[in-house]
């Protein structure tokens, strides 16, 4: 999946965090849409976050998903599948210019090597969620148009005893701050300069 050796320590950690995110629902929701919209030229991948990574990952599908949307100007003249790695990150870089001209904001964007070498997928299904938004009004939308209707926020609820309650109350947040070594000595106004006295 990744042309990375394993990580380790932090770097684990933090892969695994964002791997927990990663919303197995979604990335079916978004390959009925994508096939969808693209038609039969493209064809299903295979489950799991592993073969979603790899259907994407040469930028053609991606490439087809936003000429798709774009009617007769398409934004991308050229769609060549190659299993050279930088003419693949280079189709995917097409795409993500592509979708910043259709009107995705940046922040909703994924970088190139989030998908290419799949340390990010949750990024890249944010921006095809982004992606789905912004189209919907579209005319050449072709999906589900209660697409989003799942995506509403659910409840966290948290429930907490009374002994923890009362014992948030002792705590002093830092933003109150502490008056501890606080002294005005030898301070003199703004704009003045410093007084050196010489006591005997």
């Amino acid at each position: 999946m990744s042309n990375r050796g394993q990580s380790y320590g932090m770097s684990r950690e933090v892969q695994n965090k964002i791997d927990e995110k990663y919303d197995q629902e979604l990335e079916e929701r978004l390959v009925e849409w994508i096939m969808c919209q693209c038609g039969s030229g493209v064809e299903r991948p295979e489950p799991g976050r592993v073969g979603f990574q790899t259907w994407l990952k040469d930028g053609c599908v991606l490439c087809e998903l936003i000429n798709s949307l774009s009617g007769a100007n398409k934004p991308i003249r050229v769609i060549k599948s190659s299993t050279m790695p930088f003419k693949q990150m280079e189709q995917i870089s097409l795409f993500l210019h592509a979708v910043d001209s259709y009107g995705v904001t940046k922040a909703d964007m994924f970088q190139t090597v989030d998908l290419y070498e799949g340390t990010d997928m949750v990024s890249v299904q944010r921006t095809l969620i982004a992606l789905v938004r912004k189209s919907m009004n579209n005319l050449n939308y072709k999906g589900d148009p209660h697409f989003l209707s799942f995506l509403k926020a659910q409840e966290n609820r948290r429930d907490f005893s009374e002994e923890q309650l009362s014992q948030g109350k002792n705590v002093i947040g830092l933003q109150m701050g502490t008056n501890k070594g606080a002294s005005q000595a030898g301070m003199t106004g703004y704009g003045q300069s410093r007084q050196i006295i010489n006591n005997p």
